[in-house]
């Protein structure tokens, strides 16, 4: 009988460890409102991530919406629609238009050839999105938005732990966000945070995740309330401990995937970028039916049959999902649209075994419609 796997496996501390972690706090009885753990925390993330500020949350997509709050974006925002929906969300949320730009073949990542044909006076900010851990050309993005004079806010859910040139990727735009969710190669549980260079945007951040609150008695903006508690905080404590090994694990597996999936015809693996240091944050594999024989969804079935349950990550593109529906004046995004009915995310753990891989790919071979 086969062992069910889905396409991605939280990792846990042990259970001694993080017990002892939140010992404290019953003691101190301070469980959120920005306590000891969470100042620890944020004090060990901005070392690993090596930048210069960071404001924790209680997930990613409020740090995101309220980045894009705290930078002052308005009128268009030209994103992508290759993502999760929630990078379109946090966009629409804030009353603001996005602007869909193409991908390109390699990485998925925003095509910077056509970024600037959709720039108008009512643009004000590019908000790409770092998928898979493949970074966006960041470089090209950065001369595009100080000739134009927009913001950048970087969707970094799936870029945790990388770094291009030796740098952390929350360096690079105005503000970038990561997420902690469960799924994600850190985590804290759910969480999520906003990295930064300006302490000006910190002091509104942390006004904007608390009710607005500027002191004990003065409120001088409306806030929400999207802090991380404590006992987030903890996990998160407890993950960091173990984040390189985890990532080493996941590169193994990579490894594995790659050795029996290279030169399959009809199976496209992601290509490794320069000067990237990832974190093996999925195993995506592009399925070119005309070549293979079968499609996407012939594999996704085939696997589902077997108790492994792959996942089509991203599909579909955010402005087709109903919500969206008619709400949009998209233009043709044809290379995110045709990757979208391609794409399939493997399973990828740090507990996965080199036969898991093998009956994986064994699998994906033998298909027969």
């Amino acid at each position: 009988m086969n062992k069910t796997r889905y396409v991605t496996k939280s990792s846990l501390p042990p259970l001694e460890e993080y017990i002892n972690e939140i010992k404290g706090l019953w003691e101190s009885s301070i469980l959120t409102n920005m306590g000891e753990l969470h100042k620890k925390l944020e004090k060990e993330l901005i070392d690993y991530l090596k930048v210069n500020e960071i404001s924790l949350f209680v997930n990613g997509h409020l740090a995101l919406e309220l980045a894009i709050h705290a930078l002052g974006i308005t009128g268009e925002v030209i994103t992508t629609p290759f993502t999760f929906i929630s990078t379109t969300h946090a966009i629409v949320r804030r009353n603001l238009t996005p602007v869909f730009c193409d991908i390109n073949e390699e990485d998925y990542t925003l095509d910077v050839s056509k970024i600037e044909s959709l720039i108008t006076e009512k643009t004000s900010a590019i908000l790409p999105v770092h998928v898979y851990g493949n970074i966006c050309n960041v470089e090209e993005i950065e001369r595009i938005a100080k000739k134009h004079n927009l913001k950048v806010i970087y969707d970094a859910a799936h870029a945790f732990g990388c770094e291009y040139n030796g740098q952390g990727i929350g360096n690079f735009g105005d503000a970038s966000m990561f997420s902690f969710h469960a799924t994600k190669v850190f985590h804290t549980i759910e969480g999520g945070a906003v990295v930064y260079n300006k302490s000006e945007i910190g002091k509104l951040l942390y006004q904007l995740k608390n009710f607005g609150i500027k002191s004990q008695e003065e409120v001088d903006g409306i806030g929400l309330n999207a802090k991380m508690n404590e006992f987030q905080a903890a996990m998160g404590i407890c993950n960091l401990r173990y984040i390189e090994n985890e990532i080493d694990k996941r590169r193994q597996v990579t490894e594995w995937y790659d050795k029996r999936l290279t030169g399959v015809p009809g199976i496209k693996i992601r290509n490794a970028q320069e000067n990237v240091k990832y974190n093996y944050s999925y195993y995506p594999i592009v399925v070119i039916e005309e070549e293979l024989g079968y499609s996407r969804n012939d594999i996704f079935e085939w696997l589902n049959n077997h108790q492994i349950y792959a996942r089509k990550y991203f599909y579909p593109l955010t402005y087709q999902a109903e919500c969206y529906s008619g709400v949009f004046n998209t233009v043709k995004t044809p290379v995110a649209d045709r990757i979208s009915k391609q794409i399939l995310i493997l399973p990828l753990a740090t507990d996965m075994t080199e036969e898991e891989v093998d009956n994986i790919t064994n699998i994906i071979r033998s298909i027969k419609r």
